[in-house]
């Protein structure tokens, strides 16, 4: 395994120092819309070499270069890797296309493959390194449809879950009334205040009249009118009469 990784390291080593020799030499002739033809060809074939050395790699290689400490490396064979399975087995290799915009060049490289087709998109600097690579999987318009018919339905079925939650939710708010007014039956009824004392009335003195002067006034005054001596009749009570006035 070891000798097989150093080849493929080897191979792709070889073709990116090529190209970064090349390109860096001509890359003050190119233009900002304009590529130089020595250029172009050099990208062209860097790209294509990258191509052919990442297509064949196995499960054990790739997983040998994802622990390389190069960023584009680990790039390029993670791509790779994540999409290998789904195009499946190498038709052909078609032409190359290359632009150079925003100082930097990219290299589309389509491939067919028995499943599904694929460009490799490589991206270089102004200096002709490559800085990064994604596999672009060309998904037939019938697969493109049905995942876009996927996705739009588990968009409806999520706001048609959240919708009916949401009702359930408002449908339990007629219940907080009842269960408050539970709540409050339940709580201990509050302490009455203990009642202010209140002062014991002051007994009531009934104030006694001495009336013996008085009796013996009215006692003698009777005893004048008919007559007689006061030792004949005992005076024991004194009411008053109301009489009515004329």
């Amino acid at each position: 395994m070891k000798q097989i990784l150093k080849r493929v390291s080897s191979v792709c080593a070889a073709v990116v120092c090529a190209a970064s020799l090349t390109v860096s030499g001509a890359v003050i002739v190119a233009a900002d819309s304009e590529i130089d033809e020595t250029v172009k060809t050099q990208l062209i074939t860097t790209a294509e070499g990258l191509t052919e050395a990442l297509i064949p790699m196995s499960d054990e290689e790739i997983a040998g270069y994802m622990e390389s400490s190069d960023a584009f490396t680990v790039q390029a064979v993670t791509s790779w890797d994540s999409s290998k399975e789904e195009v499946g087995e190498l038709v052909e290799t078609k032409d190359a296309e290359v632009e150079f915009d925003d100082e930097q060049y990219t290299v589309t490289v389509p491939v067919d493959f028995e499943k599904v087709d694929a460009n490799f998109v490589y991206v270089f600097d102004a200096e002709g390194m490559p800085t990064s690579m994604s596999v672009d999987v060309q998904y037939p318009l019938s697969v493109t449809l049905q995942r876009a018919g996927l996705n739009t339905l588990m968009g409806l079925g999520t706001v048609f879950i959240m919708l009916v939650f949401l009702s359930f939710v408002i449908s339990l708010f007629r219940f907080i009334p009842g269960l408050l007014e539970g709540k409050k039956k339940d709580e201990p009824a509050a302490a009455a205040p203990a009642p202010v004392p209140v002062p014991a009335a002051a007994p009531v003195v009934e104030e006694v009249t001495d009336d013996t002067e008085l009796i013996a006034v009215i006692a003698a005054a009777i005893a004048a009118s008919e007559g007689t001596s006061t030792d004949g009749f005992v005076v024991r009570s004194i009411r008053k009469v109301n009489r009515k006035k004329w």
